[in-house]
């Protein structure tokens, strides 16, 4: 066994929290090391965020040139696709960027360990958190029989190991017919068919990319609209978008049965509202894009005592109105997906810099959790933050809405960008900005005014009084600022 290595932090897992309070650390002074057991960056930047917006990015150039070039002077009746180099691009950009990574890794002089981590004991008294690090290729789901490569200790540890794809019980995922977004990111050859379980974030991203690719996709939903956790008025200007674009939908609808056979899969469904009535879909490939779980397989010893709850590691987070992310053993914590929604990854980096920053003693606002933008990156894009208009209703605040159509802004007009709203959800009698919700062409970007305005607890009156250039998409968050107070111009 290679010779005992001791850092003042430890952090398992390289994703978008782990390497983020990595370098951190590093910054304020750690002696630091991350345990990565896969590929530097985690599954974020290797099998979710990054290349799947590359994906995305080459289904909307691809639709876009296809179905609406004729209307721009453009002729594209010849366009194919060759689907082995639209995954290598993806694939490339991944590569790149994990790449990046294991260079910001040695300019911060953070030690990177491969393999699989272990926690054998948190901190007592003067004895140190400790870790075996075993082969990363061995049993480390159970980890009992796994060879142990080398052990480090810690003054403190933190886990960053993120979330798996979360199956169906009834119909385990098989990695050839009943697929998680991890395998649909790679298939070798693009599916006829589609059945898409969940419409949700990923789903909806999954859907439109093969959708615009001329794959036939259906998405079953079991709540009664897509992209339920959206804004009413977005979720069913979304539901109307994707129709056109060729998507079939059955919302209300479980997924009850999934049988594969040569052909592909025959997937059962139920009307959610009455079981008996039910209906079979058949499709190439099935995606089960029902949400995540935690992933801490064979990372605790068995009697470490780390306390878990709902598939996930609890730590104080929800608890105290500062908290340190600290599990219930001591010298241990736990950061990003691994903690529970919102499984996001901007959520996972700002975390980890707070719990970080607070190890060291240093003052930090926080992550203010009622304040988390959130996108889909279909055509059209979906963002929002801050309250719904029923969560408004919900909490019996009084409120006024704002909106705008895209139809009636100017670049929106001039770039065939028409489809989508802006709309704004404020309080009265101030105007103080609750929620934000964008559908439509740049809306991950348009999002941020809305970030730094509720962030800054600001109101209409400042949206408005703020000068947008013209023409801009981001002209439409300053007449949906308008119309809070029935004065907006261009509609």
């Amino acid at each position: 066994m290679a010779n005992e290595q001791h850092f003042d932090l430890v952090v398992i897992g390289s994703g978008p929290g782990g390497y983020v309070g990595a370098i951190r650390a590093a910054q304020l002074g750690m002696k630091t090391a991350i345990i990565e057991r896969n590929r530097l960056g985690g599954v974020c930047l290797n099998w979710g965020c990054i290349p799947s917006k590359a994906l995305l990015h080459v289904a909307e150039a691809y639709s876009e040139s296809v179905s609406h070039g004729g209307e721009w002077g453009l002729s594209f009746d010849n366009a194919t696709v060759d689907w082995s180099k639209v995954i290598g691009a993806s694939r490339g950009a991944a590569d790149k960027l994990n790449k990046g990574v294991g260079f910001l890794m040695k300019k911060n002089t953070v030690t990177t360990i491969e393999g699989h981590a272990r926690i054998t004991s948190g901190r007592q008294g003067d004895s140190p958190c400790r870790i075996d690090v075993l082969k990363a290729d061995e049993d480390y789901y159970h980890g009992s029989g796994a060879e142990v490569t080398s052990t480090v200790t810690a003054d403190r540890i933190m886990i960053a190991t993120g979330a798996a794809p979360r199956g169906l019980p009834f119909a385990p995922f098989d990695g050839k017919t009943i697929i998680s977004s991890h395998e649909a990111m790679v298939l070798p050859e693009q599916p006829e068919s589609l059945i898409v379980v969940g419409s949700g974030a990923i789903g909806m991203e999954f859907a439109y990319f093969y959708n615009a690719m001329g794959t036939k996709v259906t998405v079953i939903e079991m709540l009664d609209r897509i992209l339920p956790n959206e804004d009413h008025d977005v979720s069913a200007a979304a539901l109307k978008a994707f129709k056109k674009q060729g998507i079939e939908f059955h919302v209300g609808a479980m997924t009850t049965a999934i049988d594969a056979n040569d052909a592909g899969a025959t997937v059962t469904i139920a009307d959610a509202k009455d079981e008996s009535k039910t209906q079979q879909l058949s499709a190439a490939k099935v995606l089960v894009g029902i949400g995540v779980q935690g992933r801490y397989d064979g990372l605790f010893a068995d009697d470490l005592g780390v306390a878990t709850e709902k598939g996930s590691i609890k730590t104080d987070y929800r608890d105290v109105e500062e908290p340190t992310y600290q599990t219930s053993v001591e010298g241990i914590y736990a950061i990003g997906d691994i903690i529970g929604p919102p499984w996001l990854a901007h959520v996972s980096s700002e975390e980890a810099v707070t719990c970080v920053e607070r190890m060291a003693g240093h003052h930090t606002l926080g992550v203010d959790y009622d304040a988390i933008p959130g996108c889909t990156y279909t055509n059209p894009q979906v963002a929002c933050i801050g309250l719904t208009e029923q969560a408004a209703k919900d909490a019996g605040i009084e409120y006024e809405t704002g909106k705008f159509s895209f139809q009636a802004l100017g670049k929106a007009v001039a770039t065939g960008a028409t489809t989508g709203f802006v709309k704004i959800i404020v309080s009265k009698p101030y105007g103080e900005i609750l929620g934000a919700h964008i559908i439509g062409a740049d809306a991950s970007e348009l999002i941020h005014e809305f970030c730094l305005a509720i962030r800054l607890e600001a109101t209409a009156e400042d949206i408005i009084s703020t000068m947008h250039a013209h023409p801009t998409m981001a002209e439409s968050i300053h007449e949906a600022a308008l119309d809070t107070e029935d004065r907006v111009i261009n509609s």
